[in-house]
């Protein structure tokens, strides 16, 4: 069977509709409600006698030694909030089960809004739509009850630098925004404050075409500088979600399909330019491949999330656009053939370059949202990258290994129209979804494990899915072990929201037993918080904690995100 018979019915592909914001330039004093909320606070400090340690624990209090104190002025456990009210609930604590993330909201002074305009001129808005499309992420199942109060456009590192200082100045929340694809409420801004949104900064700023590198603003999006990168036969590996900006993928340490072959974020960038907490500029790095001169503060960087600070620039490692590509496609009649089949792969050696496995309720969207007519059953995507020669011989031993598995229907592609087509079709996947369930919310699941459990997981992840009553498709990065689901549920109805939850508790728990993450590619946020000390330990939390209370003493790098509020040390 060839490939260009399926594809006479894969010509219409719907797309997903984008609506582009105009910003509007107002610089009227906000008007802040004079009720607010405030965080709870786990740890709480004790003002200590002359050169005494005292330490007495009770239910929601911690007490620090003056030592301690002396080295640093804020509560060790880095509360969100100045004041708090102990009887309130924050999302992320440990075995939390909240989707609104609760903070406290503070007037922002009016001298920081002058010093801000004074700084972004025109690039900066009080817009209360604007502010609300920043502060409400339209596909995140997370939700905060602020949005922020002033969002600021910079177009140059020494904006960022001295709006940072300024916001540091008068102790202002900042939430770093890029293309607003994430979903774990990265961008969330609880307690208000300075939306800093860097898409203004997206200049590609220098290219090394001998050194396979090039060196960019944050702002610039992954398919942007692949569009730029084209014609000097260089591309940028990394694919998650289309709109991504290079400066979030690395706050996230995102990866996406083609991770398998290149890996993800932490192995594609040579050195970053951060802006800290109190305005500094540092560079992690010099643009050489490998270094042992130091710590490794890039990859400290690198899936911080803005709460370490603001990146500014991105020198990045390129890879040359292979000569030759095949992409295939299989069926099967169960969803754990297909995982044996991806499993295989990976054991024959082959350096593939994509497995992607969609399970039957997904091709079923993918029909529907594009009037297609592809068989409704768990199916196996591959694309094999090389010269020519070897790109066919990858595909035929493929083609064996899935004929091992009950593997049918094995169609294959060369032709590049086919190929963009066929791959667009599986980005798209999530807006086939909301084809089923139009007035659906979404929560995506994101667990990974060692490939050796892939199978189990999903077979196990399968039946419980298939027995809720909500809708639930199957979208796999089968190749290294990362499995996603995406769950729809009536937003208005709160027993399928708790049933959308335990569905991903089940996931995420089944994962953390065979040694897996909560968290394959998406990030912490606020949705993953509780489950990192179970994963992690609370050694690992604490260390942690240690790092942002040093780096960021007034806790304004994206507050409320990454570690759990209950840590202390």
């Amino acid at each position: 069977m060839t490939f260009s018979s399926l594809f006479s019915r894969l010509r219409s592909c719907s797309k997903p509709i984008c609506n582009n914001l105009q910003r509007t330039s107002i610089f009227q004093r906000p008007q802040i409600p004079s009720s607010s909320l405030t965080d709870p606070v786990i740890c709480s400090r004790k003002t200590p006698s002359n050169n005494s340690w005292i330490a007495s624990l009770i239910p929601l209090a911690f007490a620090v030694s003056a030592g301690s104190l002396a080295l640093h002025s804020h509560s060790l456990c880095l509360t969100d909030a100045p004041l708090f009210d102990p009887n309130s609930v924050k999302i992320g604590g440990k075995d939390s089960t909240d989707y609104v993330v609760k903070g406290y909201h503070s007037e922002i002074p009016p001298q920081l809004i002058e010093e801000l305009k004074a700084i972004c001129q025109d690039n900066m808005t009080l817009d209360e739509d604007e502010r609300y499309v920043h502060g409400k992420p339209q596909n995140s199942f997370h939700k905060a009850v602020n949005i922020p109060d002033v969002v600021v456009y910079p177009r140059s590192e020494e904006d960022v630098s001295k709006i940072v200082r300024s916001c540091n100045k008068h102790k202002v929340p900042i939430v770093p925004y890029g293309g607003a694809t994430s979903i774990e409420g990265h961008t969330l801004s609880p307690n208000g404050g300075v939306c800093i949104d860097m898409t203004l900064m997206n200049r590609v700023k220098a290219l090394h075409v001998e050194d396979m590198d090039v060196v960019v603003e944050p702002g610039i999006g992954w398919m942007e500088l692949n569009e730029y990168l084209k014609p000097y036969g260089l591309f940028f590996p990394l694919d998650p979600g289309p709109g991504a900006t290079i400066g979030g993928m690395c706050a996230t340490r995102c990866s996406g399909s083609l991770a398998v072959r290149y890996g993800t974020m932490r192995d594609n960038v040579i050195n970053l330019k951060v802006v800290l907490a109190d305005g500094e500029v540092m560079r992690t790095a010099s643009r050489a491949r490998k270094s042992a001169a130091g710590y490794d503060l890039t990859r400290l960087m690198i899936g911080s999330e803005g709460t370490l600070g603001v990146i500014t620039e991105i020198t990045l490692r390129l890879q040359k656009l292979p000569q030759s590509s095949v992409v295939a496609m299989c069926n099967f009649p169960t969803i754990k053939d297909a995982a044996d089949v991806a499993i295989a792969t990976m054991h024959s050696g082959i350096q593939v370059s994509r497995v992607e496995l969609l399970d039957e309720v997904q091709v079923r969207a993918i029909n529907l949202a594009n009037d297609k007519k592809l068989p409704e059953v768990p199916t196996l995507m591959f694309e094999f990258v090389g010269t020519e020669a070897y790109s066919r011989e990858q595909t035929r031993i493929v083609q064996k290994i899935a004929s091992q598995h009950n593997g049918s229907d094995f169609v294959f592609a060369e032709e590049p129209d086919e190929k963009k087509e066929l791959w667009k079709i599986r980005k798209e996947a999530l807006w086939a979804c909301f084809a089923m369930e139009p007035n659906s919310e979404a929560m995506i699941t994101d667990v990974c494990v060692p490939l050796s459990h892939l199978a189990e997981l999903i077979s196990r992840s399968k039946q419980e899915l298939d027995a809720s009553p909500l809708t639930c498709t199957v979208i796999a990065h089968a190749g290294d072990g990362n499995f996603h689901t995406v769950v729809l549920f009536d937003p208005t109805k709160k027993e399928q929201r708790r049933e959308a939850e335990r569905l991903n508790h089940f996931m995420v728990h089944t994962a953390l037993s065979m040694e897996g993450t909560c968290t394959g590619e998406h990030g912490v946020g606020t949705g993953k918080m509780k489950y990192l000390e179970k994963e992690l330990g609370i050694e690992n939390l604490r260390t942690m904690k240690k790092i942002k209370v040093a780096l960021d003493p007034n806790n304004i790098m994206n507050p409320g995100k990454l570690i759990p509020p209950h840590v202390c040390f």
